[in-house]
């Protein structure tokens, strides 16, 4: 494999886990639980920490990511039907940007896009080279 196609691997890898990460984020924008550290929170499920995908460029071209929770990852949402509510009527909710879920799915589509071409046409020039020469 030569040193473009991998660098496009790369890209494809970090755009298949940023879609991976968005998916759930979006999945999980309503999965709400009692407020960190909240005296009703005993027994109760805790709520979804959402998450970011940080990706970083490396020695030789390629890319990395890593993934972590958003800071803060859950805001306080008034729902005082919620079981788990506090005295306030307080939940946490996932701290999801839905906006900024399309973007990320987006972004992850136009790398992927542009990595799947880069590797394509990588193997499209070794194969001309290889006729060339046989």
């Amino acid at each position: 494999m030569s040193t473009t196609s991998s660098i496009a691997l790369s890209g494809l890898n970090v755009a298949a886990l940023r879609l991976q990460v968005s998916a759930s984020n979006v999945a999980n924008v309503s999965s709400d639980g009692p407020l960190p550290g909240s005296a009703d929170a005993a027994g109760s499920t805790a709520a979804y920490a959402a998450l970011r995908v940080d990706q970083t460029a490396t020695a030789g071209g390629s890319t990395s990511a890593t993934v972590q929770a958003i800071s803060p990852s859950t805001v306080p949402k008034f729902e005082p039907t919620a079981s788990f509510a506090d005295s306030n009527g307080l939940v946490a909710s996932p701290n999801v940007d839905l906006t900024n879920e399309i973007v990320q799915q987006a972004l992850a589509r136009y790398v992927f896009t542009a990595s799947a071409a880069v590797v394509r046409t990588d193997a499209q020039t070794a194969a001309q080279l290889f006729n060339i020469t046989a």
